[in-house]
Protein backbone atom coordinates (compact mmCIF):
# COMPACT_ATOMS: atom_id res chain seq x y z
CA UNK A 1 0.00 0.00 0.00
CA UNK A 2 1.09 3.39 -0.93
CA UNK A 3 1.66 6.14 1.37
CA UNK A 4 1.75 10.07 0.45
CA UNK A 5 4.98 11.17 2.52
CA UNK A 6 5.78 14.63 3.09
CA UNK A 7 9.26 15.67 4.72
CA UNK A 8 8.94 19.61 6.04
CA UNK A 9 11.66 22.00 6.96
CA UNK A 10 11.58 21.89 10.75
CA UNK A 11 11.97 25.48 11.07
CA UNK A 12 9.73 26.90 7.88
CA UNK A 13 7.46 23.94 7.98
CA UNK A 14 7.49 24.04 4.29
CA UNK A 15 7.63 20.58 2.09
CA UNK A 16 10.66 19.64 0.96
CA UNK A 17 10.60 16.44 -0.36
CA UNK A 18 7.10 14.67 -1.11
CA UNK A 19 6.11 11.35 -3.35
CA UNK A 20 4.26 8.16 -2.66
CA UNK A 21 5.55 5.12 -0.86
CA UNK A 22 4.90 2.26 1.38
CA UNK A 23 8.15 3.32 3.94
CA UNK A 24 10.44 6.67 4.29
CA UNK A 25 13.31 4.40 3.43
CA UNK A 26 11.58 3.35 0.11
CA UNK A 27 10.61 7.01 -0.69
CA UNK A 28 14.20 7.77 -0.02
CA UNK A 29 15.70 4.81 -1.76
CA UNK A 30 13.88 5.67 -4.91
CA UNK A 31 14.14 9.71 -4.68
CA UNK A 32 16.89 10.67 -2.99
CA UNK A 33 20.43 10.56 -4.66
CA UNK A 34 23.92 10.97 -3.02
CA UNK A 35 24.17 15.19 -2.44
CA UNK A 36 21.14 15.52 -2.04
CA UNK A 37 19.38 18.15 0.23
CA UNK A 38 17.19 18.03 2.92
CA UNK A 39 18.66 20.71 5.37
CA UNK A 40 16.93 21.61 7.91
CA UNK A 41 14.52 18.19 7.75
CA UNK A 42 12.09 17.46 10.19
CA UNK A 43 12.50 13.30 10.63
CA UNK A 44 11.86 12.56 14.28
CA UNK A 45 11.88 9.64 15.04
CA UNK A 46 12.15 8.32 11.53
CA UNK A 47 12.59 4.47 10.53
CA UNK A 48 15.91 4.22 8.25
CA UNK A 49 17.55 1.15 9.28
CA UNK A 50 19.91 -0.05 6.31
CA UNK A 51 19.00 2.73 4.54
CA UNK A 52 21.62 4.31 2.18
CA UNK A 53 22.26 8.11 2.63
CA UNK A 54 25.35 8.71 1.42
CA UNK A 55 26.57 12.38 1.24
CA UNK A 56 23.08 13.40 2.02
CA UNK A 57 22.93 16.76 3.17
CA UNK A 58 21.07 16.75 6.46
CA UNK A 59 22.37 19.59 8.14
CA UNK A 60 20.34 21.49 10.89
CA UNK A 61 18.09 18.32 10.17
CA UNK A 62 16.01 16.93 12.99
CA UNK A 63 16.91 13.10 13.62
CA UNK A 64 16.37 12.89 17.54
CA UNK A 65 14.88 9.58 18.22
CA UNK A 66 15.66 8.38 14.68
CA UNK A 67 16.50 4.43 13.88
CA UNK A 68 19.57 4.84 11.65
CA UNK A 69 20.64 1.35 12.57
CA UNK A 70 22.99 0.02 9.65
CA UNK A 71 22.86 2.98 7.45
CA UNK A 72 25.22 4.30 5.47
CA UNK A 73 26.02 8.32 6.06
CA UNK A 74 29.33 8.03 4.69
CA UNK A 75 30.90 11.38 4.01
CA UNK A 76 26.52 13.04 4.58
CA UNK A 77 26.69 16.28 6.15
CA UNK A 78 24.91 16.45 9.42
CA UNK A 79 26.38 19.86 10.71
CA UNK A 80 24.41 21.33 13.56
CA UNK A 81 21.49 18.48 13.52
CA UNK A 82 19.72 16.95 16.24
CA UNK A 83 20.44 13.46 17.26
CA UNK A 84 19.19 13.36 20.78
CA UNK A 85 18.74 9.71 21.49
CA UNK A 86 19.34 8.33 18.06
CA UNK A 87 19.78 4.89 17.22
CA UNK A 88 23.00 4.50 15.31
CA UNK A 89 23.92 1.00 15.87
CA UNK A 90 26.83 -0.04 13.16
CA UNK A 91 26.00 3.15 11.00
CA UNK A 92 28.60 3.64 8.61
CA UNK A 93 29.16 7.57 9.63
CA UNK A 94 33.07 7.27 8.11
CA UNK A 95 34.12 11.26 6.96
CA UNK A 96 30.91 12.38 7.74
CA UNK A 97 30.35 16.19 9.17
CA UNK A 98 28.92 16.58 12.57
CA UNK A 99 30.53 19.36 13.59
CA UNK A 100 28.19 20.96 16.63
CA UNK A 101 25.70 17.90 16.30
CA UNK A 102 23.70 17.25 19.12
CA UNK A 103 24.41 12.99 19.77
CA UNK A 104 23.19 13.42 23.53
CA UNK A 105 22.32 9.73 24.38
CA UNK A 106 22.90 8.65 21.14
CA UNK A 107 23.31 4.92 20.82
CA UNK A 108 26.66 3.89 18.72
CA UNK A 109 27.13 1.07 19.26
CA UNK A 110 30.05 -0.90 16.89
CA UNK A 111 29.66 2.32 14.50
CA UNK A 112 32.16 3.58 11.84
CA UNK A 113 33.19 7.10 12.48
CA UNK A 114 36.30 6.78 10.89
CA UNK A 115 38.17 10.45 9.87
CA UNK A 116 34.66 12.12 10.64
CA UNK A 117 34.27 15.80 12.00
CA UNK A 118 33.07 15.99 15.26
CA UNK A 119 34.47 19.52 16.46
CA UNK A 120 32.13 21.17 18.98
CA UNK A 121 29.59 18.03 19.09
CA UNK A 122 27.50 17.62 22.20
CA UNK A 123 28.11 13.73 22.67
CA UNK A 124 27.32 13.57 26.28
CA UNK A 125 26.02 10.01 28.11
CA UNK A 126 26.18 8.66 24.13
CA UNK A 127 27.20 4.67 23.87
CA UNK A 128 30.15 4.64 21.59
CA UNK A 129 30.93 0.82 22.94
CA UNK A 130 33.65 -0.64 19.93
CA UNK A 131 33.17 2.04 17.86
CA UNK A 132 35.85 3.11 15.51
CA UNK A 133 37.39 6.64 15.59
CA UNK A 134 40.02 6.18 13.74
CA UNK A 135 41.76 9.94 12.85
CA UNK A 136 37.85 11.32 14.08
CA UNK A 137 38.20 15.13 14.74
CA UNK A 138 36.56 14.94 18.00
CA UNK A 139 38.65 18.93 19.37
CA UNK A 140 36.31 20.58 22.21
CA UNK A 141 33.72 18.08 21.94
CA UNK A 142 31.50 17.03 24.79
CA UNK A 143 31.92 13.11 25.61
CA UNK A 144 31.73 13.70 29.75
CA UNK A 145 29.82 10.15 30.88
CA UNK A 146 29.92 8.77 27.30
CA UNK A 147 30.54 4.71 27.16
CA UNK A 148 33.82 4.69 24.56
CA UNK A 149 34.65 0.86 26.38
CA UNK A 150 37.08 -1.11 23.25
CA UNK A 151 36.33 2.07 21.13
CA UNK A 152 38.97 2.38 18.28
CA UNK A 153 39.88 6.30 18.83
CA UNK A 154 43.85 5.91 17.29
CA UNK A 155 45.40 9.43 16.25
CA UNK A 156 41.97 10.82 17.06
CA UNK A 157 41.97 14.47 17.60
CA UNK A 158 40.48 15.20 21.37
CA UNK A 159 42.26 18.25 21.69
CA UNK A 160 40.22 20.41 24.71
CA UNK A 161 37.59 17.74 24.74
CA UNK A 162 35.89 17.13 27.68
CA UNK A 163 35.69 13.24 28.50
CA UNK A 164 34.86 13.78 32.70
CA UNK A 165 33.75 10.23 33.71
CA UNK A 166 33.69 9.17 30.60
CA UNK A 167 34.52 4.71 30.47
CA UNK A 168 37.27 3.89 28.09
CA UNK A 169 38.02 0.65 29.37
CA UNK A 170 40.54 -1.18 26.66
CA UNK A 171 40.05 1.67 24.11
CA UNK A 172 42.52 2.52 21.82
CA UNK A 173 43.75 5.85 21.69
CA UNK A 174 47.69 5.12 19.87
CA UNK A 175 48.91 8.70 19.08
CA UNK A 176 45.90 10.63 19.87
CA UNK A 177 46.01 14.00 20.72
CA UNK A 178 44.42 14.37 24.44
CA UNK A 179 46.22 17.76 24.65
CA UNK A 180 44.28 20.26 27.46
CA UNK A 181 41.67 17.64 27.39
CA UNK A 182 39.55 16.73 30.70
CA UNK A 183 40.17 12.87 31.65
CA UNK A 184 38.94 13.48 35.43
CA UNK A 185 38.05 10.57 37.02
CA UNK A 186 37.76 8.81 33.27
CA UNK A 187 37.95 5.21 33.66
CA UNK A 188 40.92 4.36 31.43
CA UNK A 189 41.49 1.01 32.64
CA UNK A 190 43.89 -1.75 30.39
CA UNK A 191 43.04 1.46 27.74
CA UNK A 192 46.13 1.80 25.05
CA UNK A 193 47.30 5.42 25.40
CA UNK A 194 50.88 4.65 23.61
CA UNK A 195 52.48 7.49 21.89
CA UNK A 196 49.57 9.78 23.11
CA UNK A 197 50.07 13.89 23.50
CA UNK A 198 48.66 14.72 27.34
CA UNK A 199 50.56 17.31 27.47
CA UNK A 200 48.44 19.85 29.90
CA UNK A 201 45.50 17.36 30.53
CA UNK A 202 43.25 16.34 33.66
CA UNK A 203 43.45 13.03 34.42
CA UNK A 204 42.70 13.88 38.05
CA UNK A 205 41.09 10.95 40.28
CA UNK A 206 41.17 9.10 36.61
CA UNK A 207 41.69 5.47 36.80
CA UNK A 208 44.88 4.33 34.64
CA UNK A 209 45.46 1.06 36.32
CA UNK A 210 47.04 -1.21 33.59
CA UNK A 211 46.95 0.95 30.94
CA UNK A 212 50.05 1.61 28.23
CA UNK A 213 51.13 5.22 28.63
CA UNK A 214 54.25 4.43 27.03
CA UNK A 215 56.25 7.05 24.92
CA UNK A 216 52.80 9.59 25.60
CA UNK A 217 53.57 13.08 26.63
CA UNK A 218 52.45 14.05 29.91
CA UNK A 219 53.78 17.14 30.17
CA UNK A 220 52.16 19.41 33.14
CA UNK A 221 49.41 17.33 32.41
CA UNK A 222 47.34 16.53 36.22
CA UNK A 223 48.00 13.29 37.66
CA UNK A 224 46.27 14.14 41.00
CA UNK A 225 44.33 10.99 42.80
CA UNK A 226 45.00 9.22 39.56
CA UNK A 227 45.28 5.30 40.31
CA UNK A 228 48.44 4.15 38.58
CA UNK A 229 48.68 0.54 39.58
CA UNK A 230 50.03 -1.92 36.86
CA UNK A 231 50.09 0.99 34.40
CA UNK A 232 53.11 0.62 31.58
CA UNK A 233 54.92 3.87 32.23
CA UNK A 234 57.98 3.55 29.88
CA UNK A 235 59.42 6.77 28.39
CA UNK A 236 57.47 8.88 31.00
CA UNK A 237 59.07 11.34 33.34
CA UNK A 238 56.26 11.48 36.07
CA UNK A 239 58.77 14.60 37.16
CA UNK A 240 57.00 16.78 34.46
CA UNK A 241 53.60 15.72 35.67
CA UNK A 242 51.74 17.77 38.36
CA UNK A 243 51.11 15.05 41.16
Amino acid sequence: MLLTIEIRNRFSHKVILSGEADSLKALFRDLLKPGDGLAGADLAGANLVGASLVKVDFSGANLSGANLTRADLSEAHLAAANLTRAILTRAILVRADLTEANLTGADLILAEVAGASLVNADLYWTNLTGANLTGADLSQTNLAKSNLTTANLTEADLFWADLGGTNLTMAKLTGAVLTVANLSKANLTMADLSGATLAGADLGGADLSEANLSGADLTEANLRGANLKGANLAGIDLGKTKR
